[in-house]
């Protein structure tokens, strides 16, 4: 299957997974009677840690903003996730370039996946990228700095819960990449 294919699937299956099935899931953590209201686990983002190593950083712009503006069609949520894509996206090279041990450039159409680039390294990416898009869409989404003991609590739970799905989503869909060795 086509680079270009696989990605358009992936993106179809990713919205589809998002606001047919976790948006209509609501997790209760340490539910008490004043405890954390529920809230809705966010898997799209997976689809710009997915892309090409090589994909250049206008591409990503763009698909993040897509990703985006598309999550935000059926959520009701006015951009917030369209400005946390966009944010991720850009973010995403100097990641990968601070992890990796060669340009980007030079991986041509392998993508960052727990088969090229092991678990490790491949969760840390995935961990710093997420947090990245959960603290800004719910800074975007509380609207400030107010209540950051509720802010961070809502960005950790979220981030665990995601890290759980990206991991799930890694095991179910990886396909056989030669893996990438660091020689540091």
């Amino acid at each position: 299957m086509s680079v270009y294919l696989r990605n358009a699937f992936r993106f179809i299956l990713l919205v589809l997974i998002q606001v047919l099935l976790l948006n209509k899931i609501s997790l209760f953590w340490w539910t008490s009677p004043g405890g954390i209201p529920p809230y809705v686990p966010y898997i799209y983002p997976l689809f710009i840690l997915l892309l090409p190593f090589a994909t250049p950083v206008w591409f990503l712009l763009v698909a993040g903003f897509m990703m985006g503006v598309t999550v935000d069609t059926f959520m009701n949520t006015g951009g917030m996730h369209a400005a946390a894509c966009v944010l991720m996206a850009f973010a995403r090279t100097i990641v990968l370039e601070s992890l990796l041990p060669k340009r980007l450039d030079e991986f041509k159409t392998m993508s960052p996946n727990v088969k090229s680039m092991g678990w490790t390294p491949f969760m840390t990416y995935a961990a710093i990228l997420l947090t990245v898009h959960h603290i800004y869409f719910f800074v975007l989404e509380i609207w400030g700095f107010q209540s950051i003991g509720y802010m961070f609590i809502k960005v950790l739970i979220s981030l665990i819960t995601s890290l759980i799905f990206v991991a799930l989503y890694s095991l179910l869909f990886s396909s056989s990449i030669n893996t990438i060795y660091y020689d540091k």
